[in-house]
């Protein structure tokens, strides 16, 4: 059960990204934004988790 509530947090965040930013899917690159606010949210976790 943990792995599919992890499976659909991680789908509504790509659904949030992608549909309500809609920067992120201008150009023919559309996926790098996406991309880049995943790593970018990952490490950030990774401090949280590290340094608090």
């Amino acid at each position: 059960m943990p792995y599919l509530l992890s499976f659909a947090a991680g789908a509504m965040i790509y659904v949030v990204v992608e549909e309500l930013i809609p920067e992120m899917s201008e150009g023919e690159h559309s996926n790098i934004g996406v991309v880049m606010f995943a790593l970018g949210f990952t490490v950030m976790m990774a401090l949280d988790v590290a340094l608090g």
